[in-house]
């Protein structure tokens, strides 16, 4: 288990000290992604992501680079729904210089305009890459299909519109306002002494506004249909789901039913859809279990004209799984999720975004025991209902790519009745 301590501010600091690990990760999170955004200032997270090496107080971009560099070390970045994070890694001994660096970053980029109009543009291209990904545009179709207008529905990248709109005015009253102490959390992983690095997070963020918890409405499940043909596109890509409950509620049954249902090979639906049938070049079956609300998302990409039977057997093999669960089946999805769940607790950077996850949500860090005992403890009555509940719901779906005229409608007859 981590050490964790509070700042006067309320930023949190958690430590695993690892002494194996002859490198050291450090991540700063800070709870502020597109859940907190509203419609006209969509994306603008990600583009303070992109601008925070772009310039600090004391540091150009350039300094930025090199001074992570000259430690053999990386430093990067990522935006994500509910939260944004900036990483390094490097050797241990130099874990307190990576968190006033990344202290730097968060607390004194300076978004230069120069370099905001420079990077305006690769955020454009990066727009324009994703808009490409017919199983991207599939995903971000699905999301409206689920929730509609909520924030819950706003892609991370944001859209075209604002990238081109947002102004330095803007990426800095965002900060101003989100970038508080109470949603900061400085998470290290390796050889460290956690006192040093306390005092090292003490002396970037100590004095940080402590600001107000960035909470948001859990969405609410509007059960759509979304469609887009996309020029160009030879296949049929299909991302249909259902809501299930979120990080700190019961959620552990259909973790279970997702893995049961469609991860690895052997799972009924790549068993069955493309090594029996032929039906899909690629399916999947995953849950996405956050804060504010939790996703089942079945995913596939098939041939256009075998986009029917699909949708006919994805449907009997989820009522399917109402009736009978397979035990040997579950047996798999458990170990599964186990050996899953413990390379994530085995990698520093993953390790340090659980625990940070796991503070935003339920105010602790989950032990590593506690997690393999909920997964352990779900029985074959728990995952039937587990599908039951969602099949009463209704799910969402989404389609994208090429498909035939017609195909809404067939869909939203088979799952909007």
């Amino acid at each position: 288990m981590p050490e964790i301590a509070t700042l006067d501010n309320g930023v949190r600091v958690v430590v695993f000290a690892t002494p194996h690990l002859a490198t050291a990760a450090v991540s700063v999170f800070v709870r502020s992604g597109s859940l907190h955004e509203s419609a006209r200032h969509n994306g603008i997270s990600h583009v303070i992501e992109h601008m925070a090496f772009k310039g600090t107080a004391s540091r150009d971009c350039q300094r930025i680079n090199l001074d992570a560099e000259r430690l053999g070390a990386d430093v990067n970045a990522h935006t994500d729904k509910d939260h944004t994070a900036v990483h390094m890694r490097g050797l241990a001994r130099d874990a307190e210089a990576f968190v006033a660096m990344l202290g730097d970053i968060v607390r004194k980029s300076t978004f230069p305009e120069v370099e905001l109009e420079r990077e305006r543009e690769v955020l454009l291209h990066e727009y324009a890459e994703v808009e490409d990904d017919a199983l991207e545009t599939a995903y971000r179709l699905f999301d409206k299909a689920c929730y509609g207008d909520h924030p819950a529905a706003r892609p991370v990248i944001g859209t075209r519109a604002n990238i081109r709109r947002l102004t330095r005015a803007d990426l800095v009253a965002h900060v101003e306002r989100h970038f508080t102490g109470v949603n900061t959390i400085v998470g290290v992983a390796g050889d460290v002494d956690p006192d040093r690095v306390v005092a090292a997070a003490r002396e970037a963020f100590g004095d940080m506004p402590r600001g107000t918890e960035n909470r948001v409405t859990a969405p609410g499940f509007v059960r759509g249909l979304r469609a887009r043909r996309l020029a160009g596109c030879g296949q049929a890509h299909v991302v249909l789901g259902f809501p299930i409950p979120a990080l700190a509620d019961e959620h552990h049954a259909h973790v279970v039913a997702a893995a049961l249902f469609g991860e690895g090979m052997s799972s009924p639906l790549l068993d069955r859809l493309r090594e029996r049938r032929g039906l899909v070049y690629h399916a999947d079956c995953t849950t996405d279990v956050r804060d504010a609300y939790g996703q089942f998302v079945v995913e596939a990409s098939t041939a256009p004209e075998n986009l029917g039977e699909y949708f006919v057997e994805v449907t009997r093999m989820l009522r399917e799984h109402v009736d009978a669960v397979d035990p040997v089946g579950l047996e798999r999805a458990r170990n599964q999720i186990a050996v899953r769940g413990l390379c994530a607790q085995e990698a520093p950077a993953q390790r340090l975004e659980i625990a940070a996850l796991d503070l935003y949500a339920l105010g602790r860090v989950r032990p590593r025991a506690e997690s393999l005992a909920r997964i352990a403890a779900v029985t074959p009555a728990q995952v039937r209902d587990a599908f039951a509940r969602m099949l009463e719901t209704g799910a969402a779906v989404a389609l994208a790519g090429k498909f035939a005229r017609g195909e809404e409608e067939r869909v939203a007859g088979m799952f909007h009745k």
